[in-house]
């Protein structure tokens, strides 16, 4: 199995509890510092984030207000064209813990390969709260959609049919990818949790029409 198919075969499987969740711990030891969150809410532009700039802001305001803003944060965002940028390079080694004490990943490795934390148990934004507490019975968010800008291996799109938003600048014409925080896709579990669909525009409404309101994902880089 090649690396690609690899990813997409671990990042399309259904939510599991991972080991390193639930496994032997200490309960005298420290939680984990704060590593990871999806934010609580959007910058309310649409897809116009003030470029990655405007987003890595965005998560380290949010950080800053839980009492983790001595972290370096930033968005997990790629760009595109001559300068793109991948997401998965700019978000440093790991371990990240959210803001719960569960460790999501140790590295990229896990990050990549076994991402069974990332779901709607886990993913919970910078408080520690569920990302949407409007689900319904069978854990269908009507908000659920993460923008990405990014390929389910983390690397940006090639030029061409924009998928960042104009690198992230837009409110208006062109379009986002995104991933499902929940991983699920109309009550289906196994949806990536870094790379779904696109949008169909970038606008505010454009966001919210197929599930989304502009939240990221952020993780602190150091």
């Amino acid at each position: 199995m090649n690396k690609n198919k690899k990813i997409i075969a671990w990042a399309a499987a259904p939510l599991l509890f991972s080991t390193f969740a639930y496994g032997a711990q200490d309960t005298n030891a420290e939680p984990p510092e704060l590593g990871f969150f999806i934010t609580s809410v959007g910058l309310g532009d649409g897809g116009n984030l003030g470029g990655l700039e405007g987003a890595d802001a965005h998560c380290q305001a949010l950080a800053a207000n839980v009492g983790a803003g001595h972290r370096t944060w930033r968005a997990y965002l790629s760009t595109q064209g001559p300068n793109a940028v991948n997401a998965i390079d700019r978000i440093g080694t790991g371990p990240w813990a959210n803001a719960n004490g569960v460790v999501m990943a140790t590295n990229i490795e896990s990050l990549l390969y076994d991402n069974s934390n990332f779901g709607i148990q886990f993913t919970v934004d910078e408080n520690g709260n569920p990302f949407d507490t409007r689900m319904d019975d069978d854990y269908d968010s009507t908000e659920h959609d993460v923008l990405t800008g990014s390929r389910i291996d983390g690397t940006a799109f090639p030029a061409g049919e924009d998928r960042t938003c104009n690198n992230w600048t837009s409110n208006n014409e062109g379009s986002a990818w995104v991933g499902h925080a929940d991983r699920y896709s109309f009550a289906t579990p196994g949806s990536p949790w870094n790379s779904s669909h696109g949008t169909p525009g970038c606008t505010p409404q454009a966001l919210i029409q197929v599930g989304g309101a502009g939240l990221l994902y952020c993780f602190a880089a150091d």
